[in-house]
């Protein structure tokens, strides 16, 4: 019965995480306005929040990828406020391979028309894929893989940063960006780490996608 109770949790936490987000996705992907897509790289280290940052250059890397597909919710003279779909890929060495699918949502402040800052929050979900062998004795003594497909975590996260475009007035202006994020894993592993935080610094490029341009020529 136990058992039961914690599965159905479990599965009701998948359900509504993926439910929300497909609601949003939907949201993005129906916009009729100039959107934008990027990629950027990066290295994080587990640490409490802006518990590291020197580290992350001068330590053990666990390198990452992040594809995004974002676009502006509202525009205007100062600031902007977007929404962004970001899938990445991160190895940490001897813990695990992650994968997250979250979405960003963040304020755009311009301090000028080529330097911007930036913050936004992000929720969503990882999945997770031990970097080492995982074993267990099966009936008959003998240890065997029990490495699976992985576990299903849910990921928080909050960025500041910092943003550049050398040439606002080109027609697709590359922007270049560099981030400072917090992430919080969980659940870990529930009996004692429920939480596991990640300290990240990435740097990465965003340029204007248009898609109702291209509806348009079809």
């Amino acid at each position: 019965m136990i058992f039961y109770t914690v599965t159905k949790q479990k599965l009701n936490m998948k359900q509504f995480l993926l439910t929300a987000m497909s609601l949003c996705i939907i949201t993005l992907l129906n916009a009729q306005t100039k959107d934008y897509i990027g990629i950027a790289v990066y290295n994080t280290q587990n640490a409490m929040p802006f518990g590291k940052f020197t580290g992350m250059f001068k330590e053990q890397l666990h390198p990452g990828v992040e594809a995004i597909y974002g676009r502006n919710l509202s525009s205007r003279k100062n600031h902007d406020w977007f929404l962004e779909l970001r899938l990445s890929y991160f190895y940490h060495r001897y813990v695990q391979h992650g994968v997250p699918l979250y979405l960003n949502f963040g304020y755009r402040y311009k301090l000028s028309q080529k330097l911007f800052a930036e913050t936004s929050i992000g929720a969503g979900y990882m999945h997770s894929i031990p970097a080492t062998a995982k074993l267990k004795l099966n009936d008959n003594g003998d240890y065997v893989n029990n490495k699976g497909i992985g576990r299903a975590q849910a990921t928080v996260s909050y960025s500041i940063g910092l943003a550049y475009t050398p040439l606002p007035s080109a027609n697709k202006p590359f922007t270049f960006f560099m981030n400072y994020q917090q992430r919080i894993l969980t659940p870990f592993v529930r009996s004692y780490v429920p939480i596991l935080p990640y300290n990240t610094f990435m740097i990465g490029v965003k340029k204007p996608f248009d898609r109702s341009s291209k509806k348009s020529k079809k």
